[in-house]
């Protein structure tokens, strides 16, 4: 996948990304840092197709997409999985990952069955409605539900926010897992620190700009970034 260029905001006269660029490799993870209102969500949401372009490109196999709706994004093999809302609380798991799966109806079955398989939590609990899992549990619910369409790319919305440090951690290691099974994934999150540990690279996106990219972990002991970005 590769954005060039990308302007939009949420107004006419809103321009939240103002230039912005993001390459991602085929089974690359990529950790998008920066301050807050730096656009990273924006970016995200601009990939998925959930906000329109002022100008700018978004390539997925060489082919721009720019034009098309999330639905046939997410056909394409582009999920997009948001910090808030990301799951239907009053549904079981199980209607959850039907919901998940909506736009793949024919092969809903098999792969509510591996995604059980793959998270035996979410198996063990697959009566029980959303809203009884821990903040934790949710965030792989929503995980799970974006799985359901065998996407090649992964877009990851402050999927630790709000979680206690043991919560993040394992959440990390899920998220870890997924892309040692071959899924791109591009993750904004507030712990910038942990995201560039387990990233292949990392983005400094600032005023709507990506401003510095490089192998994740050096950036993660770079001093600058780590005085400017990540609490010294």
């Amino acid at each position: 996948m590769r954005a060039d260029n990308i302007v939009c905001g949420y107004g006419a006269v809103d321009e939240i990304l103002k230039g912005a660029e993001l390459t991602v490799a085929p089974g690359e993870m990529v950790a998008v840092i920066g301050p807050n209102g730096a656009g990273k969500s924006t970016l995200l949401k601009a990939i998925a197709g959930l906000l329109s372009l002022k100008s700018g490109s978004i390539l997925f196999d060489g082919v721009p997409i720019q034009h098309l709706s999330p639905g046939d994004r997410a056909r394409r093999g582009i999920a997009f999985v948001p910090q808030e809302a990301n799951v239907f609380p009053s549904m079981t798991i199980r209607e959850n990952l039907e919901m998940g799966g909506l736009i793949e109806r024919a092969s809903i079955r098999t792969r509510i069955d591996a995604l059980f398989e793959q998270f035996p939590m979410l198996g063990a609990k697959r009566r029980s409605a959303a809203r009884t899992l821990s903040g934790g549990q949710r965030q792989i619910l929503a995980m799970a539900m974006a799985l359901m369409v065998a996407p090649r790319l992964l877009l990851l919305d402050e999927p630790s926010a709000g979680l206690s440090p043991a919560a993040a951690e394992s959440l990390f290691d899920t998220i870890v897992d997924i892309h040692r099974g071959g899924t791109s994934i591009v993750m904004v999150e507030q712990n910038a620190r942990e995201a560039l540990m387990i990233a292949d690279r990392g983005v400094v996106l600032v005023d709507g700009r990506a401003v510095r990219s490089g192998p994740a972990r050096a950036m993660a002991e770079d001093p600058e970034v780590r005085r400017l970005f990540l609490g010294g």
